[in-house]
Protein backbone atom coordinates (compact mmCIF):
# COMPACT_ATOMS: atom_id res chain seq x y z
CA UNK A 1 0.00 0.00 0.00
CA UNK A 2 1.44 3.37 -1.01
CA UNK A 3 1.22 6.54 0.97
CA UNK A 4 -0.39 9.10 -1.32
CA UNK A 5 -0.26 12.23 0.77
CA UNK A 6 -0.86 15.40 -1.14
CA UNK A 7 1.78 18.05 -0.65
CA UNK A 8 0.25 21.29 0.54
CA UNK A 9 -0.57 23.96 -1.99
CA UNK A 10 0.73 27.48 -2.14
CA UNK A 11 -1.00 30.75 -1.34
CA UNK A 12 -0.58 33.38 -4.06
CA UNK A 13 -1.57 36.98 -3.32
CA UNK A 14 -2.08 39.38 -6.22
CA UNK A 15 -2.71 43.08 -5.60
CA UNK A 16 -2.73 46.27 -7.57
CA UNK A 17 -4.71 49.45 -7.95
CA UNK A 18 -8.24 49.33 -9.28
CA UNK A 19 -7.95 49.67 -13.06
CA UNK A 20 -4.41 48.23 -13.28
CA UNK A 21 -5.82 45.25 -15.16
CA UNK A 22 -5.11 42.58 -12.58
CA UNK A 23 -8.43 40.78 -13.13
CA UNK A 24 -7.82 40.57 -16.89
CA UNK A 25 -4.22 39.46 -16.35
CA UNK A 26 -5.27 36.82 -13.85
CA UNK A 27 -8.03 35.49 -16.12
CA UNK A 28 -5.33 34.74 -18.72
CA UNK A 29 -2.90 33.38 -16.12
CA UNK A 30 -5.57 30.86 -15.07
CA UNK A 31 -5.91 29.80 -18.71
CA UNK A 32 -2.21 29.57 -19.54
CA UNK A 33 -0.30 28.62 -16.40
CA UNK A 34 0.39 24.95 -15.64
CA UNK A 35 0.11 25.29 -11.87
CA UNK A 36 -3.04 23.90 -10.17
CA UNK A 37 -4.49 27.38 -9.65
CA UNK A 38 -7.84 28.05 -8.02
CA UNK A 39 -9.34 31.47 -7.44
CA UNK A 40 -10.54 32.37 -4.00
CA UNK A 41 -13.94 34.02 -4.25
CA UNK A 42 -14.19 37.05 -1.98
CA UNK A 43 -17.22 38.02 0.06
CA UNK A 44 -18.66 41.53 -0.09
CA UNK A 45 -21.53 43.60 1.24
CA UNK A 46 -21.89 45.66 -1.93
CA UNK A 47 -24.71 45.03 -4.37
CA UNK A 48 -23.94 42.86 -7.41
CA UNK A 49 -23.09 44.72 -10.60
CA UNK A 50 -24.98 43.72 -13.77
CA UNK A 51 -23.92 40.23 -14.81
CA UNK A 52 -22.26 39.30 -11.51
CA UNK A 53 -23.30 35.97 -10.01
CA UNK A 54 -23.36 35.10 -6.31
CA UNK A 55 -20.84 32.35 -5.55
CA UNK A 56 -19.02 32.90 -8.85
CA UNK A 57 -17.90 36.53 -8.86
CA UNK A 58 -18.35 37.17 -5.13
CA UNK A 59 -20.33 35.90 -2.20
CA UNK A 60 -22.81 38.74 -1.78
CA UNK A 61 -23.63 39.00 1.92
CA UNK A 62 -25.84 41.37 3.83
CA UNK A 63 -23.97 43.65 6.23
CA UNK A 64 -25.37 41.60 9.14
CA UNK A 65 -24.21 38.28 7.60
CA UNK A 66 -20.77 39.70 6.93
CA UNK A 67 -20.36 41.04 10.48
CA UNK A 68 -21.60 37.73 11.92
CA UNK A 69 -18.91 35.83 9.95
CA UNK A 70 -16.33 38.45 10.93
CA UNK A 71 -17.19 38.12 14.63
CA UNK A 72 -16.93 34.31 14.31
CA UNK A 73 -13.38 34.59 12.90
CA UNK A 74 -14.37 33.15 9.50
CA UNK A 75 -12.31 35.68 7.52
CA UNK A 76 -8.62 35.35 6.74
CA UNK A 77 -8.71 39.09 6.03
CA UNK A 78 -11.42 41.69 5.63
CA UNK A 79 -11.77 45.45 5.49
CA UNK A 80 -14.06 48.28 4.59
CA UNK A 81 -13.14 49.56 1.14
CA UNK A 82 -13.25 53.17 -0.06
CA UNK A 83 -14.86 54.31 3.19
CA UNK A 84 -18.32 53.80 1.74
CA UNK A 85 -19.56 51.07 4.03
CA UNK A 86 -18.80 48.21 1.63
CA UNK A 87 -16.91 45.36 3.23
CA UNK A 88 -14.78 42.80 1.38
CA UNK A 89 -13.06 39.75 2.76
CA UNK A 90 -11.53 36.33 2.15
CA UNK A 91 -13.30 33.46 3.86
CA UNK A 92 -11.02 30.85 5.43
CA UNK A 93 -13.33 28.21 3.94
CA UNK A 94 -12.24 29.43 0.47
CA UNK A 95 -8.55 28.93 1.24
CA UNK A 96 -7.78 26.13 3.70
CA UNK A 97 -9.46 23.15 1.95
CA UNK A 98 -7.84 23.99 -1.41
CA UNK A 99 -4.38 24.41 0.14
CA UNK A 100 -4.79 21.07 1.91
CA UNK A 101 -5.72 19.50 -1.45
CA UNK A 102 -2.47 20.73 -3.01
CA UNK A 103 -3.99 23.60 -4.98
CA UNK A 104 -2.41 27.01 -5.48
CA UNK A 105 -4.98 29.42 -4.09
CA UNK A 106 -4.96 32.87 -5.67
CA UNK A 107 -6.23 35.80 -3.64
CA UNK A 108 -6.86 38.98 -5.59
CA UNK A 109 -6.94 41.45 -2.71
CA UNK A 110 -5.85 44.95 -1.73
CA UNK A 111 -2.66 45.95 0.08
CA UNK A 112 -4.29 46.07 3.50
CA UNK A 113 -5.62 42.54 3.02
CA UNK A 114 -2.21 41.34 1.86
CA UNK A 115 -0.56 42.60 5.04
CA UNK A 116 -3.15 40.74 7.14
CA UNK A 117 -2.69 37.53 5.12
CA UNK A 118 1.11 37.69 5.44
CA UNK A 119 0.77 37.71 9.24
CA UNK A 120 -0.84 34.27 8.97
CA UNK A 121 0.90 32.98 5.81
CA UNK A 122 4.36 34.58 5.78
CA UNK A 123 5.50 32.26 2.96
CA UNK A 124 2.73 33.35 0.60
CA UNK A 125 3.91 34.35 -2.87
CA UNK A 126 3.07 38.03 -3.42
CA UNK A 127 2.75 39.86 -6.75
CA UNK A 128 1.85 43.51 -7.31
CA UNK A 129 0.32 44.34 -10.71
CA UNK A 130 0.93 47.97 -11.52
CA UNK A 131 -0.04 50.31 -14.33
CA UNK A 132 2.63 52.06 -16.40
CA UNK A 133 1.67 55.36 -14.76
CA UNK A 134 -1.14 57.09 -12.87
CA UNK A 135 -2.16 58.81 -16.12
CA UNK A 136 -2.64 55.43 -17.78
CA UNK A 137 -4.58 54.26 -14.72
CA UNK A 138 -6.84 57.32 -14.84
CA UNK A 139 -7.61 56.68 -18.51
CA UNK A 140 -8.42 53.01 -17.86
CA UNK A 141 -10.82 54.00 -15.07
CA UNK A 142 -12.47 56.60 -17.33
CA UNK A 143 -12.72 54.08 -20.19
CA UNK A 144 -14.46 51.54 -17.95
CA UNK A 145 -17.35 53.99 -17.66
CA UNK A 146 -18.53 52.51 -14.36
CA UNK A 147 -17.77 55.40 -12.02
CA UNK A 148 -18.30 59.12 -11.61
CA UNK A 149 -15.36 61.55 -11.82
CA UNK A 150 -15.42 61.85 -8.00
CA UNK A 151 -15.27 58.05 -7.63
CA UNK A 152 -12.37 57.92 -10.10
CA UNK A 153 -10.47 60.54 -8.09
CA UNK A 154 -11.09 58.54 -4.92
CA UNK A 155 -9.75 55.38 -6.62
CA UNK A 156 -6.67 57.28 -7.83
CA UNK A 157 -5.97 58.47 -4.28
CA UNK A 158 -6.22 54.86 -3.06
CA UNK A 159 -3.95 53.81 -5.95
CA UNK A 160 -1.29 56.30 -4.85
CA UNK A 161 -1.35 54.83 -1.35
CA UNK A 162 -1.23 51.25 -2.69
CA UNK A 163 1.67 52.00 -5.03
CA UNK A 164 3.65 53.14 -1.99
CA UNK A 165 3.50 49.52 -0.73
CA UNK A 166 4.53 47.86 -4.00
CA UNK A 167 8.08 47.26 -2.78
CA UNK A 168 6.76 45.05 0.02
CA UNK A 169 5.72 42.48 -2.58
CA UNK A 170 8.15 39.79 -3.72
CA UNK A 171 7.38 40.55 -7.37
CA UNK A 172 6.03 43.46 -9.41
CA UNK A 173 4.54 43.15 -12.88
CA UNK A 174 3.84 46.24 -14.98
CA UNK A 175 0.76 45.73 -17.12
CA UNK A 176 1.76 47.59 -20.29
CA UNK A 177 1.04 44.60 -22.52
CA UNK A 178 -1.41 41.87 -21.51
CA UNK A 179 0.65 39.09 -23.11
CA UNK A 180 3.86 40.27 -21.50
CA UNK A 181 2.26 40.67 -18.05
CA UNK A 182 0.70 37.20 -18.27
CA UNK A 183 3.99 35.65 -19.40
CA UNK A 184 5.84 37.35 -16.51
CA UNK A 185 3.30 36.19 -13.96
CA UNK A 186 3.30 32.61 -15.29
CA UNK A 187 7.12 32.60 -15.13
CA UNK A 188 6.98 33.81 -11.51
CA UNK A 189 4.56 31.00 -10.64
CA UNK A 190 6.61 28.36 -12.43
CA UNK A 191 9.80 29.49 -10.67
CA UNK A 192 8.09 29.39 -7.28
CA UNK A 193 7.92 25.59 -7.57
Amino acid sequence: MTDERVSPGKLVVVSGPSGAGKTTVMREVFRRCRRPLVASISATTREPRPGEIDGHDYYFLSPAEFQQKRAAGEFLECCEVFGRGHWYGTLRSEVTPSLEAGKWVVLEIDVEGTLAVLEQYPTALTVFVRPHSLDVLRQRLVDRGTETPAQIERRLEVARRELAYADRYQHQVTNDSLDQAVAELCAILEAAG
